[in-house]
């Protein structure tokens, strides 16, 4: 029971280093960087997630927690990705990017929208994706996308990525996880092929 306590310990005080990898549409420009932007619930699409904005905050004032919820009117939570380029490829002809996620904050769905809102959403995401049920782009408008990263995927050629890709299953794979032992002290790791 101490281990157990332990581990759920060391997730909630984010001592658990957690790198995924992911195929996202579009070749990712930098090789690496982190992807700053805050979450806050969707209140147009609940119960998904999308970028704060100072605008998507406005539209929160007046509502009434009875009527909307608490959640919903929750305050935005501070996120951070940091992403690495893995290798630049092709799915059915189309440009896509290998890259490495790792979640600095931990949030709900994180990697999903940043990747969207970053103008690369992550490949056969039926949520955060192209024609996706959450708002599209993260919550961002195309403005912002084109304004924080002009060489992003064009909607074309997500869309053409999302045909391509329409029999697979979502493309971000938990590639490793490292956390010290919480009996032991022991410092373990562990890693996993991506299947895609």
């Amino acid at each position: 029971m101490a281990a157990l306590r332990g581990m759920n310990s060391a997730f909630r005080t984010r001592k658990v280093t957690r790198t995924y990898e992911a195929l996202v549409c579009g070749h990712v420009e930098q090789d690496s960087g982190v992807i700053d932007m805050p979450l806050m619930r969707d209140y147009e699409n609940p119960p998904y997630m999308r970028v704060s904005t100072d605008e998507h905050q406005r539209a929160l004032i007046g509502l009434d927690a009875d009527e909307v919820g608490k959640k919903l009117l929750e305050g935005p939570k501070d996120s951070l990705t940091k992403y690495t380029v893995v290798a630049r490829e092709e799915l059915g002809g189309h440009s896509v990017s290998r890259v490495a996620l790792t979640s600095i904050s931990g949030r709900t769905h994180q990697l999903n929208v940043h990747c969207a809102a970053f103008g690369h959403p992550i490949v056969a995401d039926s949520v955060y994706g192209v024609n996706g049920d959450a708002t599209s782009n993260g919550g961002l408008d195309e403005a912002a996308i084109q304004e924080s990263n002009p060489s992003r995927a064009s909607g074309e050629l997500q869309q053409q990525i999302a045909d391509a890709a329409s029999d697979k299953s979502m493309c971000v794979h938990a590639k490793s996880i490292s956390f010290e032992h919480p009996a032991t002290g022991e410092k373990l790791s562990f890693e996993s092929s991506s299947p895609f």
